[in-house]
């Protein structure tokens, strides 16, 4: 989500051609991309992807492509022609799946996620529901599952899945598949890392196990927050909390940042780095069926690509435990 933004095409195109040498096969994108989103850049990362795509460097049947379709907003009208409140009706998924297939210059997506839900819901470290926050009129759990319906009967569409979801929401899309005959919810793409478990862990690790939907954990280092480099106030100029100033601030308040010292001073007692410690934890827990890393340049590709053969000791793994039961929630918005 930097190509377009941070990264030219040519270093998209160059991190895309490591990663796929190094045997990785599934590639994330989104519609609303590069971000921080604005109307100038949006789509630029999905035609770097289509660029790449046509150098033939890879055949397309070996790529998953996974895209999303943003939910409600009001602020991205951008979005669609003409210009509308983004929502998750029939006629805007028809016409975002359309528009992602253009950029990405291919006939079909393995795998379109919601990108939040239609609905209000407490979202990027919102730590409580706020019942006047909710809207009068919210796009039934049927229309959506019938919007995505019908691009998977088009061919344009393998599999539906969501993203920053709830249990509520994953159980209303389950039943009304399972009722009506609708494409099921095969996955979810929520933010889950060590400064933010107790969103996933708890009910939403038993309701996707119920329903069998895999989680696609996203953010993993919380924004390059785990690797340490924004503790001493040395990180390059050109480091996403840098450039845009209050860009997740959640992972630099006090309490953030005292946790992840902890961990990096963890993580060197063991030998390892930071990002070691992070994607490995990551991937080692039962319910992460795939861990999304993210890039600026191609010596963090290759960090962050390095940290999956590491397999955590089970000292490692309690020393996180103890510094989680200090840090339960430590990037909560009040």
């Amino acid at each position: 989500m930097t190509w377009g933004n941070q990264n030219t095409e040519a270093e998209a195109h160059e991190q895309l051609s490591y990663a796929f040498d190094a045997g990785l096969n599934f590639l994330d994108t989104a519609e609303m991309y590069p971000v921080p989103p604005v109307k100038e850049t949006q789509g630029r990362t999905d035609q770097y992807i289509g660029s790449w795509l046509k150098t033939g460097r890879i055949k397309r049947e070996d790529v998953v492509i996974a895209t999303k379709i943003s939910g409600y907003s009001v602020l991205q009208t951008y979005l669609r022609n003409p210009p509308e409140t983004t929502r998750i009706t029939k006629a805007q998924i028809k016409a975002s799946v359309d528009a992602s297939l253009k950029r990405l210059g291919v006939d079909h997506v393995d795998l379109l996620q919601i990108h939040w839900p239609d609905r209000y819901v407490t979202l990027f470290g919102a730590s409580s529901y706020d019942v006047a926050k909710e809207r009068e009129v919210d796009i039934s759990f049927e229309e959506q599952l019938r919007g995505l319906d019908d691009v998977v009967k088009a061919g344009k569409v393998r599999y539906v899945g969501v993203s920053n979801e709830t249990s509520y929401g994953v159980s209303e899309f389950a039943w009304a598949a399972k009722t009506l005959g609708l494409p099921k919810i095969q996955t979810i793409q929520n933010c889950y890392h060590l400064l933010y478990r107790t969103g996933y862990e708890t009910n939403l690790a038993e309701t996707c196990r119920r329903h069998d939907v895999s989680l696609l954990a996203f953010s993993p280092l919380a924004g390059g927050a785990l690797t340490g480099k924004y503790l001493n106030g040395d990180a390059p100029k050109n480091a996403r909390f840098n450039l845009f100033p209050g860009y997740m601030e959640r992972y630099y308040q006090t309490q953030a940042k005292t946790a992840t010292q902890e961990y990096v001073e963890l993580a060197k007692k063991h030998g390892l780095t930071p990002t070691q410690l992070a994607l490995a934890w990551c991937r080692s827990r039962w319910f992460v069926r795939s861990t999304i890393i993210g890039a600026t340049s191609l010596p963090q590709l290759k960090e962050n690509l390095d940290a999956f053969s590491v397999e955590l000791s089970p000292e490692v793994i309690e020393g996180i435990s103890q510094v989680y039961k200090k840090y339960r929630d430590p990037n909560a918005i009040a």
